[in-house]
């Protein structure tokens, strides 16, 4: 609670009434620019106000008339300043163009895309004493998540397939269940393909069964190429289509053996996932020759680390394409001396970062780290609610939500002498994104009249700042606007941008509070390369990322 108002030294409540919102001053102006002198706003003035003030190059006389439809008073063939202020600040007027939709080329290799992904998608809480249930995959799925991750054990009596968090207290549910619900829900958000990242610790006779699983569960669906791939193929060609990726299987006691060895090492170091990528590398052993050839021949995307340290790790076979896993430690202390090779990688192959072990309470790390060196899968616990889930929200808000957001081309080539992106590089300028923040509202519509403070109107906030690469990072903050629901801030802030293609527009509105923490109130991520130009209404999401029914922002935004 901000404020206590004191009268003979007992609290009142005060009384106050709720001030319907009223055109920022800009907006005035630029709409008597557009109006003629009885104060409405034709169709044609409407159309040019379209193209010149909203940068909408391919608006028509259809689209302005269709907003004075909407809008617009009977009696009048235009908008008077009402409408037209009320036409800015709805739901049709989002700061990305629905429009737009699916338009990113998804005809090109996987490796040249972000891809949504989920760390232990199966958990409902914590990494060490939630449920595991097929609820947070569905709910991941629906979100357009692509990436699913099953971590697969034998049950109590070693005859069946749990999946579960290992070595931790997290109830175990059975794997076919997962399965089946993946398969109901795969593409319910998204018709390009869902690949399951399998950590296997599975004997070779459950690994068969696991097979069998998913054969019966995805017919079909599954793409289960007969060789090792050379390419990856595109998301185009692979919609419905479930891919699975894991290591490929080795023979049992050699396997338990470098198995039992590696998790004496990991739990010492709490770092309990990636079983998957630590065996021995991928041979032509006898062993390995006798193992459970179904179960392998299903691993579309080969996963594993081999033998040797990092350079090995990220070495680049021209006949075979792979994934690798690395801790998101593991890829700090590879972006010092090896971020170059780390780009040439993912330009070919897929690079999952996972979270470190120690985040036991499924809280989540800066994605832009993997995602400035090209890491396809940056994986996340979708439970771990914060300003880095905020981030991969606004990220996959882009190309339409299906999932899949192709990367910048300065991440896809290399220059003269085999030179690739170094994300540290100070670069100039190439486009300063300004943004203006007119005021908000709908909190009166969304929140209780006493959620922020018993006794007074809220004190809001916003802080803008942009995340990206190390150079365009920044944090801006508004004035604090006192005692009222429909803050007028009219601030202007300016990011001078040296990467907008990895630029991401932050905004997270609060409620100010003398004596305790500030009282969280709305945020959103925005992809700059998505922004259109122009006079915007900006709706809010809560903690979860779901979106209030009524709060927005009124922005602008203008590259110069």
């Amino acid at each position: 609670m901000s404020k206590q108002t004191y009268k003979v030294g007992f609290f009142f409540r005060r009384q106050f009434t709720m001030a319907a919102a009223e055109a920022p001053a800009d907006i005035k102006n630029i709409f008597n620019r557009y109006s003629d002198e009885c104060g409405v706003m034709s169709v044609e003035k409407l159309h040019h106000f379209l193209i010149e003030v909203q940068k909408e190059k391919n608006a028509s006389l259809e689209d302005a008339q269709i907003i004075i439809n909407n809008h617009g008073d009977p009696k009048h063939t235009g908008l008077h300043l009402d409408a037209f202020f009320k036409s800015l600040f709805s739901d049709i007027n989002p700061p990305i163009d629905p429009k737009l939709g699916i338009h990113h080329d998804m005809t090109a290799p996987l490796s040249h895309y972000y891809i949504y992904t989920g760390h232990n998608s199966y958990l409902t809480g914590n990494q060490l004493s939630s449920d595991c249930s097929v609820v947070p995959i569905i709910q991941a799925l629906q979100r357009g998540v692509r990436v699913i991750e099953l971590d697969i054990w034998p049950n109590s009596d070693k005859d069946d397939i749990d999946v579960l968090h290992g070595r931790t207290l997290t109830a175990p549910v059975a794997l076919v269940k997962c399965l089946r619900s993946i398969k109901e829900h795969a593409f319910s958000a998204s018709e390009y393909p869902v690949v399951i990242t399998l950590e296997d610790h599975l004997t070779p006779d459950l690994q068969e069964k696991v097979a069998e699983m998913i054969t019966q569960t995805f017919g079909d669906m599954l793409f289960a190429p007969s060789e090792c791939l050379k390419e990856l193929p595109s998301p185009e060609s692979l919609k419905k289509r479930v891919l699975i990726s894991t290591k490929p299987p080795k023979e049992y006691l050699l396997s338990k053996e470098v198995k039992e060895k590696d998790d004496l090492k990991k739990d010492a170091e709490h770092n309990v996932d990636e079983g998957e990528d630590d065996e021995d590398d991928e041979g032509d052993s006898k062993s390995e020759k006798s193992a459970t050839s179904e179960y392998k021949r299903l691993i579309a995307i080969h996963a594993g680390k081999g033998k040797g340290g990092l350079s090995d790790w990220l070495r680049v076979d021209p006949n075979k394409v792979r994934r690798l896993s690395l801790s998101e430690q593991e890829l700090e202390r590879a972006v010092d001396t090896r971020g170059k090779e780390i780009i040439r990688f993912t330009q070919q192959n897929l690079l999952r970062i996972y979270p470190k072990g120690i985040r036991v309470d499924s809280s989540n790390y800066d994605p832009l780290v993997g995602w400035m060196h090209g890491a396809q899968m940056v994986a996340f616990n979708m439970q771990g609610y914060g300003r880095s889930l905020w981030l991969m929200h606004g990220m996959f808000r882009a190309n339409g939500g299906c999932g899949y957001v192709k990367k910048p081309d300065l991440l896809l080539r290399a220059g003269s002498n085999n030179e690739v992106f170094n994300p540290t590089t100070n670069f100039p300028v190439k486009t300063t994104l300004k943004v203006t923040l007119y005021m908000g509202d709908g909190w009166d519509k969304d929140f209780d009249q006493t959620h922020f403070d018993t006794y007074s109107p809220p004190d809001f906030y916003a802080k803008v700042g942009v995340a990206g690469v190390p150079a365009d990072e920044v944090k801006n903050k508004t004035k604090t606007m006192d005692d009222n629901w429909i803050p007028s801030w009219d601030e202007q802030f300016e990011f001078p941008l040296t990467v907008p293609e990895l630029a991401l527009l932050r905004i997270k509105v609060l409620d100010y509070n003398l004596s305790d923490k500030d009282e969280f109130a709305g945020q959103t991520c925005l992809h700059v390369a998505e922004l259109r130009q122009g006079i915007r209404a900006v709706p809010l999401y809560d903690r979860k990322g779901e979106k209030y029914s009524s709060v927005k922002l009124l922005m602008r935004f203008e590259f110069i």
